[in-house]
C-alpha cells in the first residue's frame, strides 16, 4: 500500500517561491502517475500538475510558466517548484498517485495536504 507525505508548504509573499515535496512509501513508485492538486477555501479541488510515469508534466493553464513539476523515481519523490506566486495560489496542496497499470493513472491515493499561503 502506497502512502504519500507532503512537505514544504508555508507562508510566502507574492512573487516569492516555494518548493513542495511528496515522498511515497510502500509499493513500486515508477508505475504510478503522480499529480499535484490544490483546494482553496470554498472551492473545489483542482488538478495543478500531472506527471506521467515517463516524467512528462502537464499543467493547468493558471500555473503554466510559473510552476514546474518533476519526479525522482530513485527517491520515490515528486516535487512542485512554484515561482512568481500569487495570492490566488493560496490553497492546501495535495499530492496523489494512481497506478498506470490498474487504474489508467487516475488518482486513488492521496497525501494529507500541505498549506500554501501567499500574502499580497
Amino acid at each position: 500500500q502506497v502512502q504519500l507525505v507532503e512537505s514544504g508548504g508555508g507562508l510566502v509573499q507574492a512573487g516569492g517561491s516555494l518548493t513542495l515535496s511528496c515522498t511515497a512509501s510502500g509499493s513500486v513508485f515508477s508505475i504510478f502517475v503522480m499529480g499535484w492538486y490544490r483546494q482553496a477555501p470554498g472551492k473545489q479541488r483542482e488538478s495543478v500538475a500531472t506527471i506521467s510515469i515517463s516524467g512528462r508534466a502537464t499543467y493547468v493553464d493558471s500555473v503554466k510558466g510559473r510552476f514546474t513539476a518533476s519526479r525522482d523515481n530513485a527517491k520515490k519523490t515528486i516535487y512542485l517548484q512554484m515561482n512568481s506566486l500569487k495570492p490566488e495560489d493560496t490553497a492546501v496542496y495535495y499530492c496523489a498517485a494512481g497506478s498506470a497499470i490498474t487504474n489508467s493513472g487516475a488518482p486513488t491515493i492521496w497525501g494529507q495536504g500541505t498549506q500554501v499561503t501567499v500574502s499580497s
